[in-house]
């Protein structure tokens, strides 16, 4: 018979969910949870941990995982109008399933590189990128666009809600990869469309993913239109259900956070893009939390962010970015950015202790999750479902070499008559 567990590391350091600290033998089981060793169990590999420190895995809650293809930017000082107009627009217009499945594979490559099992990801052809996580081994809430303006992957709205509603009605709760209905913002989607999504959610079980108040604009467009603030339209067209990810939310009033407190939904700050674009603010982190409503971080598209997909470099952004936006320098200590990026996790990162960066570790050797969060450190191995996705320093799941061609290969076209 199969062991349930899938490792033991020896002489290792461990954090576990509450960010308390273990020093010894450690047992991953193959359903998430861990238990000490006693070094006599059956095991599936025994793995020298003394030079690893072990840590859930990181999540990303706002993602366009494909623009890895407009990643590493070549429209570095451009406006927003200017990047969608001339960088972002044309190049989507030539998007097709392949091209998707190339940036959605180096996307894979990136996060589970950085540490990263789950991406909460909003682009087209949402199969094709439900695959690759798929095949990468990982976990993702993978929403498809819907939107009345065209899109490269749909007609309409109509189409894009169509094909939503049989990814969803063939999908199990349990599933690594679950689909999401990704009703792009406000400004893009009708409320017949924005009703309709919410009734599509409600009716397959399925989670909302939504772009709000990302922009002043946005929101003064709205209010002019609607006499409302988003997030109070939303409110009064039953748009929300439980767990609705609203990303952004960086101009939002304290009745519009209590509203999104009612509704239990998950709130993605997302500092770097929202700096990099000039949107002109950032999630108020203080706000959101005294109303008691979970905020988690995301990068954005590695297109907008300057980050990429790194998660931990995200969240060294968003402690710093609270700290200076408040004035308050006790903001987002590590540990609590880290269980931000970490909560509910069922997966398991190995780093890198001999990573310069996590050096010094401290007399009382307790220096771990600050250094992994303001320096970074190397992703050794990953485990997901007790399968080793990657295994020192090398992933297992994807070809990255070859994965990294195939991107290099594809924007030669794909950037045509624009870089």
């Amino acid at each position: 018979m199969t062991s349930e567990y899938a490792a033991r590391y020896t002489n290792s350091v461990l954090y576990d969910d509450k960010g308390e600290k273990h020093l010894g033998d450690f047992l991953l089981h193959d359903d998430g949870s861990w238990s000490k060793s006693n070094g006599d169990e059956d095991v599936r590999q025994v793995i020298d941990g003394s030079n690893k420190l072990l840590t859930r895995s990181l999540q990303n809650w706002h993602t366009h995982l494909a623009m890895q293809l407009n990643a590493r930017d070549f429209s570095d000082g451009f406006v927003l109008d200017r990047w969608l107009n001339e960088a972002i627009f044309p190049t989507e217009a030539k998007l097709n399933p392949e091209f998707v499945r190339v940036g959605a594979t180096a996307a894979a490559c990136e996060l589970i590189a950085t540490g990263s099992s789950f991406a909460a990801d909003m682009y087209f052809y949402p199969a094709v990128t439900g695959h690759v996580l798929d095949n990468a081994g990982i976990r993702g809430l993978v929403g498809g666009p819907v939107s009345d303006f065209a899109l490269p992957s749909h007609l309409d709205a109509k189409s894009a809600l169509d094909e939503l509603d049989t990814l969803l009605s063939k999908q199990s709760s349990t599933d690594r990869i679950q689909y999401a209905i990704a009703t792009h913002s406000v400004y893009t989607c009708s409320e017949e469309t924005l009703i309709r999504a919410s009734e599509l959610a409600e009716k397959r079980s399925g989670r909302l993913h939504i772009h709000v108040s990302e922009t002043r604009k946005e929101v003064a467009d709205c209010f002019e239109k609607t006499g409302k603030y988003p997030v109070e339209y939303l409110d009064c067209i039953d748009f929300f259900k439980p767990n609705t990810v609203c990303a952004h939310a960086s101009w939002v009033k304290k009745n519009e956070i209590r509203i999104l407190k009612k509704h239990d939904v998950t709130t993605v700050h997302c500092p770097s893009s929202n700096m990099k674009l000039a949107c002109g603010g950032t999630l108020s982190l203080p706000a959101f939390q005294a109303e008691g409503v979970d905020v988690r971080i995301g990068t954005d598209g590695a297109a907008s962010s300057g980050n990429g997909l790194n998660i931990l470099a995200e969240a060294r952004t968003a402690a710093l970015v609270q700290r200076h936006d408040h004035w308050d320098p006790t903001l987002l200590p590590a540990k609590d950015v880290f269980q931000m990026i970490t909560k509910d996790s069922k997966d398991w990162v190995a780093w890198d202790l001999e990573d310069l960066r996590m050096f010094p570790r401290g007399r009382s050797n307790n220096r771990h999750i600050a250094n992994l969060v303001f320096n970074g450190a190397r992703c050794l191995d990953m485990w997901v479902d007790g399968v080793a996705v990657r295994m020192d320093g090398i992933t297992q799941t994807i070809d990255e070499k070859l994965a990294m061609q195939e991107l290099d290969a594809s924007v030669e076209s794909y950037y045509e008559g624009i870089e």
